[in-house]
C-alpha cells in the first residue's frame, strides 16, 4: 500500500500530524508512506523512522498557481492508493484532486467534500488529555481500519551526536547541566500570540525566585533579538545574571538538541511547546486569550504538562462565544487582564515538582 499524507504550513501542525505515520505502520508495516510538508518544517520530522519519503512544498508553489499545478502533477505518477489530506486547503485540494488515489480522506468542508471519498467530521470536545489536535487527526485514519481511540504521541528523533554536541555547547558557555535549566518560549509566532513583555519578565523573575539556582535560556531567532532583549531588560537585575542570553540554537535542530537537555520549557503556546513535548520535556504553557486551549493543550496532565488560559480565571469574555478567532482583534486588552498573578501558584507548584 502506498499512502500520501499532506500537512503544510506550521511546524507544530507538521509535527503533530507525524503521528499518523506511526499509526499506519503499526497496522500496515509494509506500507510506503510519503509526506508533503513545507521545506522549513523538515527539521521536526527529520530521522522519523516511520516516514519513507518527503515532498517539499516551497514558496514557489505557494505564490504561483502554475507552479502549484506542476508540483501537483508529480503525484499522479506516484500512483498512490490513499491520500490523507490533513491540511485541507486549496493547495492540498489540488494535490488530492490530481492524484490517482481511489481513497481520498480529508476533514469535512462543504465546498471541497466532493473531492474526497471519505470526509471526517471533527469533534468539538476531547475525550482524552491528548487534546483535539491529536484526536481529530487520528479520525482521518478510520477509513483505513485504524482505531482513532489508540492515542499516539508525536516524537522528535535526535541523533546521539546532536545531543552530545548540544551538551558540549552548553557546558562551554558556562552552563551546568546538573543544575535546573529552563528554556523560555519568550516570543509567540506573532504579537497576538505573545504574552506581554512586562508580564513575561515577571514570569521569569518568578522562576528565579522559586528556583534560585535556575539557569535561563531564551528561545528566539536572530531577527527577534530586539524583542528578546526587551524582555531581558525588563527582568530584575538579579534575574538577568542567570539568563544566558547569547546561548541559543542557530538552527531548529540545534534548538531541539539544546532543549532536550532542559528541565522544562516555559512560555508562549506554539511550536516550541509542541517540540518540547515531543522531546518528553516538561512544559508550562501560556495560551493567547483568543486561541482555543482545548485544541492544542495536548497531553496536559496538570503535573508534567500544565497550561494556563485567561478563560481558566475569568470566563466573562467567553460567554456565548462561538468562535475564538472573533476575539483576535481584542487580544491586546485581553492579554492586559491576564496578569501573571492569575497563575503564580500553578507556576510555583510546577517548578517545585521538577525537583
Amino acid at each position: 500500500m502506498k499512502i500520501l499524507i499532506i500537512q503544510q504550513k506550521m511546524i507544530g501542525d507538521v509535527l503533530t500530524s507525524s503521528i499518523l505515520f506511526e499509526a499506519i505502520k503499526q497496522k500496515y508495516p509494509d506500507a510506503e508512506l510519503h509526506y508533503v510538508i513545507n521545506t522549513h518544517t523538515y527539521p521536526v520530522v527529520e530521522h522519523n523512522p516511520f516516514i519513507d519519503h518527503f515532498h517539499f512544498f516551497t514558496p514557489n508553489e505557494e505564490k504561483s498557481k502554475l507552479q502549484l499545478y506542476r508540483f501537483a502533477k508529480q503525484f499522479k505518477k506516484e500512483k498512490y492508493e490513499v491520500v490523507v489530506d490533513v491540511y485541507s486547503k486549496l493547495s492540498s485540494n489540488v494535490i488530492s484532486l490530481i492524484s490517482s488515489a481511489k481513497t481520498k480522506i480529508s476533514k469535512y468542508k462543504w465546498y471541497s467534500s466532493f473531492l474526497y471519498s471519505h470526509t471526517v467530521e471533527e469533534k468539538k470536545t476531547s475525550n482524552t488529555n491528548a487534546g483535539l489536535a491529536i484526536e481529530n487527526r487520528l479520525l482521518h485514519l478510520e477509513p483505513l481500519g485504524i482505531e482513532a481511540s489508540k492515542i499516539i504521541k508525536p516524537k522528535i528523533y535526535l541523533t546521539n551526536s546532536e545531543q552530545a554536541n548540544a551538551k558540549a555547547y552548553l557546558e562551554t558557555n558556562g552552563i551546568v547541566t546538573s543544575k535546573p535549566l529552563y528554556m523560555i518560549a519568550v516570543l509567540g509566532s506573532g504579537s497576538s500570540k505573545t504574552y506581554p513583555f512586562a508580564y513575561m519578565a515577571e514570569v521569569i523573575d518568578q522562576i528565579v525566585d522559586t528556583q534560585p539556582d535556575a539557569q535561563i535560556l531564551f528561545n528566539y531567532i536572530p531577527n527577534q533579538i530586539d524583542d528578546a532583549k526587551d524582555v531581558f531588560n525588563r527582568c530584575n537585575n538579579s534575574t538577568q545574571k542567570q539568563i544566558f542570553f547569547s546561548v541559543f540554537g542557530k538552527s531548529l535542530r540545534e534548538f531541539l538538541a539544546i532543549t532536550s537537555h532542559c528541565d522544562a520549557l516555559i512560555g508562549n503556546e506554539g511550536g516550541a511547546v509542541n517540540m518540547a513535548k515531543a522531546l518528553d520535556i516538561a512544559t508550562f504553557t501560556i495560551f493567547s486569550p483568543w486561541i482555543q486551549k482545548e485544541v492544542w493543550n495536548i497531553f496536559d496532565d496538570g503535573k508534567k504538562h500544565v497550561s494556563v488560559h485567561l478563560k481558566d480565571y475569568d470566563s466573562s469574555s467567553y460567554k456565548d462565544l462561538k468562535k475564538y478567532k472573533g476575539l483576535k482583534s481584542k487580544y491586546f486588552e485581553l492579554y492586559a487582564d491576564f496578569t501573571p498573578s492569575h497563575f503564580e501558584s500553578e507556576l510555583v507548584n510546577f517548578l517545585k515538582r521538577l525537583n
